[in-house]
C-alpha cells in the first residue's frame, strides 16, 4: 500500500516503527522502573509513589497471584477508579504472566457478570466502594480469589490531614458488603514480600489485556490485545509526541519531570495506553484525577502541578472552561492537549487555545486498536476537524460497502492495519470475522473520508446516521455548529421517525444561558445549515447521558426518543 500521507509527516516523526528489540510489554515496562526508581511515577491526593516503589509493590502483587495458582494466561480483573493501587495491581497482574481485564468500577451487577463470565476472570482487585455489586453475582463467575482494596492503602496516615479527612468520608459512603474469602490489598503486599516471582517467559503473542469495548453500538465484546499490539502503540504514541516533548519552552529552560493529567479513567484503553504506559515510558508522573466530575476539585488539583500534557475528552475540556477558576491557572509549561474518544468540536478547539496558548492535537481510537490509529500532527501543522494521519507502521483505507476503496473526498468506513490492531475479539470467532478483512484490515463502523494528504475526517457511526428524505445527516456536523452558539452547553442530535421524511433530526441541548429557545436554535441552525440538515425538534435537558468516560450516549436518547 503506498503510504501517501507520510509527505504530510512532522518533521522527526518515522514512517516506521522498530518492535525487533523489544520482548514484551512487561520488558519495556521494567526498563523505566529502574531508570526513574527515585522519581514519582504517580500522585493522587498529593500522595505519591515512586518508580521504585511501583517495581517493589507491583512484584509482591505478581509472587502473590502465582502462588493462589494463577498460571500464565489466566484473566484477573481490575475494578477501581484512579487511585494509586491501580498502577501498582496492573503491572502486578502483567508480571505475573497473566492477562488484565480492565472493568468500569460503576457497572451494574448485570454487567459486572456479562464481563467476569465472558472473559473467565480467576481473580478480581476491588475499591471496596463497589465490593456488594460483586457480592450480588461472583456466586455464578469464575472467580476465586478477591482482592479488596481501600482509598487510604497507599496515601499515609498523617493525622489531621485533608487526605485523611476526605478518606474517612469516602469510607463512611462504601456500601456494606460481604466477601468472606476475600483479602486486603495491604495485606497481599505484606505477604507478596515473604514471596519471590518465578521468571516468566513472555512472546510478543501472549495476550496482555482483554479490553472489552464500551459497549455503545452493541454488545460488550473483549478485544483481544497482546503485548506486540500494546508495546507497538506506545512506541508509535513516543514517536509521535517526540516533536513537542523535544521542545524547549521559552522561559522554562531548566529540566523538569514530564507531568501527565490523567483524568480520563484507567480501565479505558487511551487513559491506559497514553497515560500510564507511555507515561512510564517517558519517566513522567502522571496526576491520577480520582473523580474529574468534580470540576472545582479537579481545577484545584491542577493548579498545584505545572502541566505538561493533558489526554481528555472535548465534553471534559468544555466542562473545565466553563469554570471561572480554570483560566486562572498556570500554562506555561503546556506541550500537548490530546483529544480523543469523540468528536473534538471546533468551539471547544478554539476557547482551549485562547484561555491556555496550547492546540488541542485531535486523534482516533479504538479499544480494538490498542487505542491511537491516528492523530493530528503534535507541531500545529495538523487540520482543526480531522483525526489527523495514520500513525507510523499503520495504514487506513476508505472502504464501500462492498470493501472497495473510495477516491479521495468520498465517505465509506474506516479500515486500520497496523502492529496495533487487536488478534480478535475473545471467544467470539463470528464478530472477528465480520471486523477483520481478508488481508487484516480491522473495520471501524466508522464512516469517514480521506484527502489526498492523508488527513482522515470522521463523518460519524453508521448506526448514528440519519437519513432525511433520501439524504444522509451526520449528527457529528449538526452539533459542531449548534456547539457554536454561545447560548449553548451541550448537545446530541439523533433520529426519530417521521411520517413526511422517513426520519427527522432532533436535537437535545443543554443550556448555557437560561433565556435560550427552541426558537433561537432553529434560527441559528437555519442561517447554518441546509435545509434537509435542520433539526425538526428541539429538546432541553438538563443533563445528557454520557459513558463513564464523558462520550454522550446518543444510542440512549435514541431509544427514548417517541415516534412522531
Amino acid at each position: 500500500m503506498d503510504k501517501f500521507w507520510l509527505k504530510s509527516y512532522p518533521k522527526g516523526v518515522p514512517a516506521e516503527i522498530n518492535l525487533s528489540k523489544v520482548q514484551s510489554l512487561v520488558q519495556l515496562l521494567e526498563e523505566p522502573l529502574k531508570k526513574y526508581a527515585g522519581q514519582p511515577a504517580f500522585i493522587c491526593m498529593d500522595k505519591f509513589i515512586t518508580y521504585a516503589e511501583l517495581d517493589a509493590m507491583s512484584l509482591k502483587v505478581a509472587a502473590w497471584l502465582q502462588t493462589k495458582g494463577l498460571k500464565k494466561g489466566a484473566r484477573v480483573a481490575v475494578m477501581m477508579p484512579n487511585v494509586l493501587q491501580y498502577p501498582v495491581v496492573l503491572l502486578g497482574i502483567l508480571r505475573a504472566g497473566c492477562t488484565v481485564v480492565n472493568v468500569n468500577p460503576l457497572y451494574t451487577p448485570r454487567e459486572l457478570e456479562h464481563q467476569l463470565k465472558d472473559s473467565e476472570a480467576e481473580a478480581i482487585f476491588i475499591l471496596e466502594n463497589f465490593a456488594n455489586v460483586l457480592e450480588k453475582i461472583i456466586s455464578v463467575t469464575a472467580v476465586k480469589h478477591v482482592v479488596v482494596a481501600s482509598m487510604g492503602d497507599l496515601l499515609g496516615t498523617l493525622k489531621g490531614s485533608v487526605v485523611n479527612l476526605v478518606v474517612r468520608y469516602v469510607k463512611k459512603l462504601v456500601p456494606p458488603f460481604s466477601l468472606p474469602l476475600s483479602v486486603r490489598f495491604n495485606d497481599v503486599l505484606v505477604g507478596g514480600a515473604k514471596l519471590s516471582l518465578t521468571p516468566v517467559e513472555f512472546t510478543m503473542d501472549d495476550l496482555a489485556f482483554l479490553q472489552y469495548t464500551g459497549g455503545t453500538t452493541g454488545v460488550s465484546k473483549g478485544a483481544m490485545l497482546t503485548h506486540r499490539n500494546i508495546v507497538a502503540n506506545v512506541l508509535q504514541a513516543e514517536a509521535w509526541f517526540q516533536p513537542v516533548l523535544n521542545k524547549e519552552i521559552e522561559g522554562h529552560a531548566e529540566q523538569h519531570q514530564l507531568i501527565m493529567v490523567c483524568a480520563l479513567p484507567l480501565y479505558h484503553i487511551f487513559a491506559l495506553t497514553v497515560c500510564a504506559l507511555m507515561g512510564m515510558c517517558l519517566g513522567a508522573v502522571n496526576l491520577l484525577i480520582p473523580n474529574p466530575r468534580d470540576i472545582p476539585g479537579f481545577i484545584k488539583e491542577l493548579g498545584k502541578h505545572k502541566v505538561d500534557m493533558f489526554p481528555a475528552l472535548n465534553t471534559l475540556y468544555n466542562g473545565l472552561m466553563n469554570h471561572p477558576d480554570f483560566a486562572k491557572l498556570d500554562f506555561s509549561n503546556y506541550k500537548a492537549s490530546i483529544a480523543g474518544g469523540m468528536a473534538l468540536q471546533k468551539a471547544v478547539a478554539d476557547r482551549w487555545y485562547k484561555i491556555t496558548g496550547s492546540a488541542i492535537c485531535e486523534g482516533y481510537g479504538l479499544s480494538e486498536t490498542s487505542p491511537i490509529a491516528s492523530a493530528n500532527p503534535m507541531d500545529g501543522s495538523g487540520i482543526l476537524g480531522t483525526i489527523g494521519l495514520p500513525m507510523p507502521s499503520t495504514e487506513i483505507k476508505i472502504l464501500d460497502d462492498d470493501g472497495i476503496e473510495v477516491p479521495f473526498g468520498q465517505p465509506g468506513e474506516i479500515a486500520i492495519r497496523g502492529p496495533q490492531v487487536m488478534l480478535g475479539y475473545w471467544k467470539n470467532s463470528s464478530e472477528t470475522a465480520k471486523a477483520v478483512t481478508a488481508d487484516g484490515f480491522f473495520k471501524t463502523g466508522d464512516i469517514g473520508t480521506m484527502d489526498e494528504n492523508g488527513y482522515t475526517t470522521v463523518v460519524d457511526r453508521k448506526k448514528d446516521m440519519i437519513l432525511v428524505s433520501g439524504f444522509n445527516v451526520y449528527p457529528t456536523e449538526i452539533e459542531g455548529v449548534v456547539a457554536m452558539h454561545p447560548g449553548v452547553l451541550e448537545s446530541a442530535c439523533v433520529g426519530v421517525l417521521d411520517e413526511h421524511s422517513g426520519e427527522a433530526v432532533k436535537l437535545f441541548i443543554v443550556r448555557k444561558d437560561p433565556a435560550l429557545t427552541a426558537e433561537d436554535i432553529l434560527a441559528f441552525c437555519k442561517q447554518e445549515l441546509t435545509g434537509y440538515k435542520r433539526p425538526k425538534f428541539v429538546e432541553f435537558r438538563s443533563e445528557l447521558p454520557k459513558t463513564n468516560v464523558g462520550k454522550i450516549l446518543r444510542r440512549y436518547l435514541r431509544d427514548e426518543a417517541k415516534p412522531v
